[in-house]
């Protein structure tokens, strides 16, 4: 592990994005909450809150930290689920992980509740979107 020890504690913010790509009847049962497994985003939300607090026991070498907030939405699309982790923490190292591994299992979640329905699921496009707090500052994708 990276020795952060004499880092200067910030306030720091992640914001993770990505997408899951799944057929018209899929989509249709997640808006109307017809799954046999029950509420798929609830459950979602529920899921990448809890694996944001677990980061440091899933990816090697990433320092356990102190999370202040996660939030994760949904924006339903014809095609489509876009979802947006957010993470944020005051310390002496960034909340990226943690927001890209929220976004992450918020989708695995989502492939999991709906695979009954839909075999061609994909889970597309988790990046960090912006990131804010650090010695290295703040930055943002432009694409």
């Amino acid at each position: 592990m990276v020795d952060v020890g004499a880092k200067e504690e910030t306030d720091r913010t992640a914001i993770a994005a990505g997408l899951v790509s799944m057929g018209s009847e899929a989509i249709e049962a997640l808006k109307k909450q017809d799954l046999k497994k029950g509420d798929v985003l609830g459950v979602a939300r529920v899921a990448g809150i809890q694996a944001a607090k677990k980061t440091s026991e899933l990816i090697p070498l990433c320092h356990p930290l102190v999370i202040d907030f996660v939030s994760i939405d949904f924006t339903l699309h014809k095609s489509h689920v876009v979802i947006e982790a957010i993470a944020k923490t005051s310390g002496k190292t960034g909340v990226e992980m943690e927001a890209l591994t929220a976004c992450s299992v918020a989708a695995l979640t989502i492939y999991d509740m709906c695979k009954a329905i839909d075999k061609s699921i994909t889970i597309e496009e988790i990046k960090l979107v912006e990131k804010t707090g650090g010695k290295s500052g703040n930055w943002k994708r432009s694409d």
